[in-house]
């Protein structure tokens, strides 16, 4: 291998470095107060097709537990979110699809009116059911709401989750 081409194989992996540093998924500077503990059915739609699952979404002291599973109650990827940091939970592989999904949860779910305090300088908008988070110059989550809690979540040119809230025993009793 030349120089050059040893130069030029540095290049492309600092620019591939630089890349993937730059695709972190935007977080709030605080965690929002939600309604915890939390089921929601998540469904994943692309160009392939439809896939299930349920998210269930856990205080644990200052963080903030995610659990996602496949209909059997397989676990798909579970993480902590504490000090703004994600960190792995559990034996399970690094997944950074459901760290981007959980992040564009944590958008969807913050109320309009905390949004300023937690995502600060960040530019997002909200008009007639819709919220969006521009990440860049071609990228942006989007939120359409829906009825009853149910959303749909745009976080890729072709990749929807829809989204919708689980009523557990415990909340029909509390109503």
């Amino acid at each position: 291998m030349t120089a050059s081409h040893l130069l030029r194989a540095l290049f492309l992996l600092g620019l591939v470095l630089l890349t993937a540093c730059t695709q972190h998924a935007p977080l709030p500077e605080q965690l929002p107060a939600l309604d915890l503990p939390m089921q929601l059915h998540i469904q994943r739609r692309d160009r392939d097709g439809t896939r299930d699952s349920i998210l269930v979404i856990q205080r644990e002291e200052a963080a903030l537990r995610w659990s996602l599973l496949d209909p059997l109650g397989v676990p798909l990827a579970r993480q902590l979110l504490r000090d703004g940091h994600w960190q792995a939970d559990g034996l399970l592989p690094p997944n950074p699809e459901a760290r981007e999904l959980f992040a564009a949860l944590l958008f969807a779910l913050t109320p309009r009116e905390r949004l300023d305090r937690l995502y600060p300088g960040q530019a997002w908008t909200q008009r007639a059911g819709r919220r969006t988070l521009k990440l860049g110059a071609s990228a942006a989550w989007q939120v359409r709401y829906g009825a009853d809690g149910r959303f749909d979540l745009d976080v890729g040119p072709a990749l929807t989750y829809g989204v919708e809230p689980i009523e557990s025993d415990a909340g029909a009793n509390r109503r």
